[in-house]
């Protein structure tokens, strides 16, 4: 079969040729298509649902809402486990399944659950999924701010609320529409409502309750349709409008009739445009901002959407009130131009050096030049291949293209060509024709073909132990394997077709192969040192034998960790303060933090979020900001050889000085990676499972000493589950039943002053805002005087609070973590100066050594170490597999177990040298360097396969040729 290919080949070369064109067109067509990211997205399959429970405390939140959708998720087909968290107005149930489940029939399977327990559930509350997009959706975040001086069109200035406003109703609804978009999430600012605040005093002068404003207001705020009339022919239309419109339709709602009289909400409360009870806040530079961060739909090309995005909101400046801009604070772009630019810079100067090499050793500038057209022709039909199956371009799977061995087959056609040819010439010092140049091409390339296919062979089967990879290590390193194997496969089927057919139709005229100068002086230095090293070669091989083995310890010394940190050229610095920091607090604290981060000249500008945005992808109590630090481009530094970690270490310096704070430094995608492979945001984080809050909190307290006592350990923390200040107010039974109210009765009534109570929407335009009715700010707030609120009764008459609940200031739990149904609370720690892998082992060892755990009580280890773990386990079994089969194929190849085995002494004496390298650059031994181990035997084998092949033909050659001259002096 490869012999027909190869005369088909040549026989149809310019037939042959003419598919470079249709490969170009396909390469062409399909790098515009081609997904394009920084780096590989890891995320699990997994579904959020989210559940807004106002007033709800943790613990209520998980017993009714957070157990039952546990409970009802359980059993769900290719379910891999669940995690929650149950804060303070909201419950969050994370569900992962197995890789290779169908995003969309997830989301089918949850919803179907979730209907079915709609009933279980408190009334009014509804779980939403949160948006189809991965952990690396974020791609885009921007910020609305107003110009110094710029004023509204009534002529005030803008505030939060209205900047709010423009982002709501002006720039989400079209960024919404942009293709790849999944949600526009919205953080900062306050949502505008309009606010009815009635004054105590004046509701027990008017006898007018708070249950009479709101039914009032609910009567008084509709439009109603009344069928149609028939008139002289036409069709009338009815309705009666009555909805309120603006704050003086408010205030002219009559609540009730007094004495005669009617009593309007102007005379008991004040109407204003209010202020919502948020959940979180964002701030620019210590000031208050509104931020908005577009969120990409699951499989869209990030770089494409972000730019489109981009481009969109310089199309939405047209249509923002004068003074308003909305500034571009983080764009994916940035990032994955980068990689792509590291990318692109590798592969051109490998191309470049491949190149360099070919022209220097083929000594033929046409030969060197057909056989440099596989790169760039191999690269086409690797990206063909890669928008068929879905590999994104990303430094993962692009960067570990090895030129060298795309080209490996062409050369070894294309010098064996050469040299036919040559000779040919030399014999008969005559021009060939083209038939005898057809035939020699043929004859030439089929005599070398059975080494370039094993060679490609046994390159792909050193990349199989990659594709057994699962989870997170097998996203992250599959892509890489399959764009090797494709590369190599693209190029073999070139060297069988294409290289074949451009000798015999651009090899034309003389044909000369000589060795250059190059070669020449390469070989006076190689021949000696050859003799010297087959005289001693046992010597030789005792040497290399204690290499190995020195090598073997040297690597145990390394330490390990997963893969390499990627530079993302910006930091995060989470901040976070004692439990129970208020939103206005925390807000005020960031002006503090923000001026000490920005006083760097490194830091171009400082984003925080503080607490939850609008859609609740990542909850965050108001005490846990988020810093996003912004920093120049380093020609911009004052020292732009600065090393990172420095200005990491004093940047983490002058945050000590800032009061209030605890600090972890880390990464945007670092974090959200971390945080999605096991739940926290940090390299390790040890979870203690149980049933006591209480037990688990001392037991995660006695694990952090051991961890603040390691080598390596920074950041060390227990996740934030107590302290939360809470002011609860207890119903007395007896006392509610003496005066004819019911538990109900209170609690509405302090939900509502509180709280505030939705009673409406005011319509304007196609904008929507809650009317609301709840107690003025300063009564709401004095703390001091709650107990005296009057309790309308049904009879008639108010009674104080304080007579019929008792009011306690008391801490609480601020959140409630479960996993697989089973409570949490988690150890967090990040690993610096130092390789994961000991730093694991040795927390593992005194953890279990100094830590004694009740009954009922367990832990789990959880971070990037997990994927190391599995990773090395996974390739210890498959690796020695692989390298059978590869012996194999030696013994098929060369039909001798012996020589197959001189082959592969190849190997460990190869890797001795990548060992040495980490060593010398004291870099852990990560799986990115086993994966490159794993090339490198392969390699190996090819150089050694190559070599002895000829040594084989050689002696053959001279075995025969002895015997020729014993035959003739026979």
């Amino acid at each position: 079969m490869i012999e027909s290919i190869l005369r088909f080949s040549v026989e149809r070369r310019y037939l042959t040729l003419s598919f470079i064109f249709v490969l170009i067109g396909l390469g062409v067509w399909s790098y515009q298509r081609l997904p394009i990211d920084a780096v590989p997205d890891i995320t699990n399959v997994q579904v959020q649902i989210n559940t807004q429970a106002p007033g709800y405390s943790p613990l209520e939140a998980e017993q009714r809402i957070t157990y039952p959708v546990e409970t009802a998720l359980a059993g769900l087909p290719n379910l891999s486990y669940t995690r929650s968290l149950s804060r303070y107005g909201l419950s969050q149930v994370t569900v992962v399944f197995e890789d290779g489940t169908d995003i969309y029939f997830a989301r089918n399977l949850i919803d179907e659950r979730l209907g079915a327990i709609k009933n279980d559930l408190p009334p009014g509350l509804e779980p939403e999924m949160g948006p189809i997009a991965t952990g690396l959706g974020e791609i885009f975040t921007y910020t609305v701010e107003a110009l110094p001086g710029a004023v509204k069109a009534d002529g005030t200035p803008y505030d939060a609320t209205a900047l709010r406003e423009v982002q709501d109703w002006i720039i989400e609804p079209q960024l919404a529409l942009v293709p790849g978009i999944v949600e526009i999430n919205t953080i900062g600012g306050f949502a505008k409502q309009y606010h009815v605040t009635p004054d105590p005093r004046k509701l027990l002068v008017f006898d007018v309750t708070l249950d009479d404003v709101s039914q009032a207001l609910r009567n008084n705020n509709n439009n109603r349709g009344a069928g149609y009339i028939e008139h002289n022919g036409e069709q009338l239309l009815v309705r009666s409008p009555g909805q309120l419109q603006t704050i003086t339709d408010i205030e002219q709602v009559v609540v009730k009739i007094v004495d005669g009289s009617p009593v309007r909400v102007a005379d008991i409360a004040e109407v204003a445009i209010g202020k919502e009870l948020r959940s979180g806040a964002a701030t620019r530079n210590g000031v208050e901002t509104v931020v908005g961060t577009a969120m990409m739909l699951m499989g869209a090309n990030s770089r494409a959407v972000a730019r489109d995005l981009a481009i969109k909101l310089e199309e939405i400046e047209s249509s923002l009130p004068e003074g308003v801009r909305v500034d571009t604070v983080y764009d994916r772009t940035t990032l994955v131009d980068k990689a792509i630019a590291t990318v692109k810079k590798n592969l051109l100067e490998g191309a470049l050096l491949v190149i360099a090499v070919l022209f220097v050793l083929l000594g033929n500038i046409r030969a060197a030049l057909i056989t440099a057209a596989v790169i760039p022709l191999s690269m086409l039909a690797t990206v063909f291949g890669m928008v068929k199956t879905g590999v994104s371009a990303n430094l993962m799977s692009l960067g570990a293209l090895d030129f060298g061995l795309i080209v490996d087959g062409a050369v070894i056609i294309v010098e064996n060509a050469t040299r036919r040819l040559a000779e040919a010439q030399a014999s008969d010092n005559s021009k060939l024709e083209r038939k005898e140049r057809l035939w020699l091409v043929f004859e030439a390339t089929n005599e070398v073909i059975r080494p370039s296919l094993f060679g490609v062979l046994i390159i792909t089967v050193v990349y199989i132990p990659l594709f057994t990879l699962t989870g997170v290590e097998g996203k992250m390193f599959q892509p890489m394997a399959a764009t090797v194997v494709m590369a190599l496969l693209a190029a073999l089927v070139l060297s069988l077709t294409v290289v074949p057919a451009s000798v015999a139709v651009f090899m034309t005229g003389r044909v000369s192969e000589k060795e250059n100068r190059a070669i020449v002086a390469a070989k006076s230095l190689y021949r000696p040192l050859l003799s010297w090293v087959l005289r001693l070669r046992w010597g030789i091989i005792s040497g290399a034998t204690i290499l190995v083995f020195a090598s073997s310890w040297l690597a145990t010394t390394l330490g390990s960790e997963f893969v390499p940190q990627l530079d993302e050229g910006d930091i995060t610095v989470q901040a976070l303060r004692v439990t129970g920091t208020g939103l206005e607090q925390s807000v005020a604290m960031q002006e503090m933090l923000e001026r000490r981060i920005r006083s760097f000249p490194q830091v171009d500008k400082v984003l925080a979020k503080v607490g939850t945005a609008e859609v609740a992808t990542d909850p965050m109590p108001p005490n846990v900001v988020d810093n996003f630090v912004i920093l120049k481009p380093r020609s911009e530094w004052p020292n732009p050889k600065l090393p990172k970690d420095e200005l990491l270490q004093e940047l983490e310096e002058a945050l000590e000085e800032v009061p209030g704070n605890n600090y972890e430094i880390t990464q945007p995608i670092e974090m959200r990676f971390n945080e999605l492979i096991s739940g926290v945001r940090a390299d390790l984080g040890i979870k203690v499972f149980g049933d006591d809050l209480e037990q688990l909190l001392a037991s995660a307290e006695a694990i952090l000493a051991v961890l603040n006592d390691i080598e390596g350990s920074a950041d060390a923390r227990v996740e934030q589950v107590d302290g939360l200040p809470m002011l609860s107010v207890h119903p007395d039974r007896m006392a509610i039943s003496r005066y004819g109210l019911t538990v109900d009765d209170v609690q509405d009534f302090v939900a509502t002053a509180i709280g505030g109570e939705s009673v409406g929407l005011i319509y304007e335009g196609d904008r929507r805002f809650e009317l609301v009715v709840r107690l003025p700010e300063n009564v709401r707030r004095d703390v001091k005087h709650l107990h005296e609120l009057p309790v309308p009764l049904p009879e008639g008459g108010y009674a104080p609070l304080s007579e019929l609940a008792t009011l306690v200031i008391a801490p609480a739990p601020s959140q409630i973590s479960r996993e697989n149904g089973k409570r949490r609370v988690v150890v967090m720690a990040n690993v610096r100066g130092r390789d994961l892998g000991s730093f694991v082992a040795e927390t593992k060892q005194r953890v279990t050594a100094e830590v004694k755990l009740k009954a009922g009580y367990w832990l789990d280890y959880g971070g990037t170490f997990e994927q190391l773990a599995s990773a090395s386990q996974r390739l210890s079994l498959v690796v020695p597999v692989t390298f059978a089969i590869i012996i194999v194929i030696l013994v098929v190849a060369l039909g001798s177990l012996k020589d197959a085995l001189i082959i592969f002494t190849g190997v460990p004496l190869a890797l001795t040298g990548g060992v040495l390298a980490l060593w010398f650059r004291d870099m852990p031994l990560s799986i990115s360097a086993g994966v490159g181990f794993i090339a490198l035997s392969g390699v190996a084998v090819l150089n050694g396969l190559v070599m002895l092949a000829f040594i084989r033909d050689r002696w053959h050659v001279s075995g025969v040729l002895v015997q020729t001259k014993s035959d003739t002096a026979s």
